[in-house]
């Protein structure tokens, strides 16, 4: 595989595609199940034959709007909802809030056209784990699929850079208006791992520069997400720089 998506309309300006992230070693024992979500049913069926190649990844269902994207999640429980941003009936950062209540443990990847801050910052606020133009090659969304299935956030590298740039905005403009309350104390490695997330870093990357297992990592990972209760990687990095816990330059 290699070819790349074309389905409907794209922005144009060579989008880049999605950040590599190494594979994970050795098979799965069970595959990744996938709830695919689109509006435009080409779209959809050109997603499940993609995936189809894959032996670790199965489409279990699909949806055509946010609305049906929420009733299959509570019926087939996925491991992983690839969804569109801008759909009837219900948007896909509407279904995104929904998701999380019926279908807690499965984790959303944004695959859109959208590359507007708005809509990047709402669904990483609504619980997105990843956030992918639609202009990526197919053994990109194979690989995508994987690594937030082992806890990774995926972000196309243009729209990370539109982001950290909107929360230092949003940061400097609310500064004089919050009030101080009291946040969960992260301790100084703790730090040091949510600064290389917030980089773009994977596991095995963050590892090597701290000179630390990737288990160890995973490990820091989990606790941060815990004592902030947030979801994802991504909801942490917003979180701690909206709390000043976090500088980036």
């Amino acid at each position: 595989m290699g070819e790349r998506f074309s389905m409907g309309p794209v922005e144009r300006g060579g989008v880049p595609a999605a950040g590599a992230v190494e594979e994970p070693q050795g098979s799965r024992a069970e595959p990744i199940r996938v709830l695919v979500v689109d509006d435009h049913a080409l779209f959809r069926r050109g997603l499940e034959i993609v995936l189809a190649q894959e032996d670790d990844i199965q489409v279990v269902g699909e949806a055509g709007d946010g609305a049906e994207a929420v009733e299959k999640a509570a019926d087939l429980l996925p491991d992983i909802i690839l969804m569109d941003v801008r759909m009837p009936r219900r948007s896909g950062i509407e279904a995104c809030t929904a998701i999380k209540d019926v279908a807690p443990s499965a984790k959303i990847i944004m695959l859109t056209i959208s590359d507007e801050e708005a809509d990047l910052y709402e669904a990483i606020k609504a619980g997105a784990t990843g956030y992918l133009l639609k202009e990526i090659s197919t053994d990109e969304v194979a690989t995508a699929i994987r690594a937030v299935a082992d806890g990774q956030s995926q972000i196309s590298p243009s729209m990370a850079a539109k982001l950290l740039t909107e929360f230092k905005s949003m940061i400097q403009q609310r500064s004089d208006e919050r009030p101080l309350v009291p946040v969960p104390r992260l301790t100084e490695r703790e730090l040091e791992v949510l600064k290389l997330v917030a980089t773009g870093m994977n596991n095995r990357d963050i590892a090597k520069q701290l000179f630390i297992s990737e288990n160890t990592v995973k490990n820091h990972v989990r606790n941060i997400l815990e004592k902030l209760q947030l979801h994802s990687r991504m909801e942490a990095v917003v979180y701690a720089m909206r709390e000043k816990i976090l500088e980036i330059s």
